[in-house]
């Protein structure tokens, strides 16, 4: 049951809204589509969230046919999955994502960079495949992050990747040095990757191949991604049609 009684409108926008407008679903949707299926996972995507407002979103969307709670064998734990109507989610958070980057400004002096948040989303876009190695330990240093949030480690080894913050123990073979700022605008694409790193506001050091294939090992955000991709070709006539005027949807 979802916290109010809804719009009192037929709509499909205001039935859509009744389910996704609430605070926190458009973020936990980000983190289903982004590869989170363990509440833990999906917490430490929005690790302001209270956990048990959380769970109770995650219900409220399992009765809206969008996740399904997939119980794990021989454990208490349970994976979240999107349902077919989930998943075709997928563009509207993704066009909300490129529509923020457009258009809304984070202060740059604001509370939203964190570090912590960062890294688990560039957690999940390295490309384990590029470089064939056992094992790989990048080190990520951020100037302008709090004492206790500047260092992190990723440890890619036997094709999984470990978030550390602490230090997992072997030698590190790449140190990222950066402010959270700048990792962030070139995250999300308001920054060119290349020209951070040209411009020394990303100073990589260590080994050279890592180096030269850094934009390939960390992939960006889903959001430069899919702007990355050639816009679908439309007619004029097609164009036409939906500048007229028409029904209220």
């Amino acid at each position: 049951m979802f916290e109010d009684s809804g719009y009192g409108q037929f709509c499909p926008v205001a039935k859509a809204a009744e389910i996704l407008a609430t605070r926190w679903t458009p973020l936990i949707l980000r983190e289903l589509i982004s590869g989170s299926s363990r509440f833990n996972d999906i917490h430490r995507g929005v690790p302001l969230m209270p956990r048990a407002l959380l769970s109770r979103r995650l219900k409220e969307l399992q009765a809206a046919g969008i996740v399904e709670r997939v119980p794990a064998e021989h454990s208490k734990n349970a994976s979240y999955v999107l349902t077919q109507a989930g998943a075709d989610l997928r563009p509207i958070i993704v066009s909300m994502g490129i529509w923020g980057r457009r258009w809304v400004e984070s202060a740059l002096e604001g509370p939203d960079w964190d570090a912590g948040v960062l890294m688990w989303d560039m957690r999940r876009r390295v490309d384990i495949g590029c470089l064939e190695r056992p094992r790989i330990v990048l080190q990520f240093e951020y100037h302008d992050a709090p004492a206790e949030m500047r260092r992190w480690w990723l440890l890619i080894e036997n094709g999984a990747i470990d978030l550390c913050q602490s230090d997992p123990g072997f030698e590190v073979d790449l140190y990222v040095l950066t402010t959270v700022r700048v990792m962030s605008q070139a995250w999300i694409g308001k920054l060119s990757l290349g020209r951070a790193i040209a411009n020394e506001e990303i100073v990589l050091h260590g080994d050279a191949e890592l180096r030269r294939n850094f934009s390939r090992l960390l992939q960006l955000s889903v959001i430069v991604e899919a702007t990355s991709q050639p816009p679908r070709m439309q007619s004029q006539s097609h164009l036409a049609r939906n500048r007229a005027s028409g029904p209220r949807p």
